[in-house]
């Protein structure tokens, strides 16, 4: 059972938090291009497209540290340090996204929508890529942590 939930917790951290990482990532330099190209329908189309990615592939994500929860009760880690530092990261990364990231796409989108708020664009963009790089920070900390799993006795 073990290998099954840990099988499953591994493929949806990467079926969910991959495309978000990415998606978000591109997000900016997508929003900088609709911001210089007001006519041009198609970076308008391609960050409505990101946003959505980054929304419906956050609540897919949401089964990654349910998952893990499963794995580490089954494994008999739910008190190791590398775990609880884990899952506390992973708490943070869910509040950036949710808190922070979301939030700066969807402002992103409404000024694109209301010329007159254009001009923010840039800034915006900008605050968005440095909270973007905390986001995917923290996910790659969680995912040293889960494989180096400092104190194992696996050697790894």
């Amino acid at each position: 059972m073990t290998k099954l939930l840990l099988s499953l917790h591994v493929i949806v951290a990467i079926v969910a938090v991959g495309p978000v990482t990415v998606a978000a990532s591109v997000f900016p330099r997508t929003a900088r291009e609709a911001a210089a190209a007001p006519g041009d329908p198609g970076p308008l189309a391609a960050l409505r497209t990101l946003h959505r990615i980054c929304r419906v592939y956050a609540l897919l994500a949401m089964l990654v540290p349910a998952l893990g929860l499963a794995t580490a009760g089954a494994m008999g880690v739910l008190g190791d340090v590398w775990l609880t530092t884990s899952i506390f990261l992973t708490g943070v990364a869910g509040f950036v996204l949710a808190g922070f990231v979301l939030p700066l796409q969807e402002r992103i989108l409404r000024e694109l929508d209301a010329p007159a708020a254009a001009s923010a664009i840039p800034a915006t963009a900008a605050r968005l890529a440095m909270t973007v790089g905390l986001f995917n920070l923290l996910w790659a900390s969680v995912t040293v942590l889960m494989i180096v799993r400092p104190g194992s006795t696996t050697g790894a």
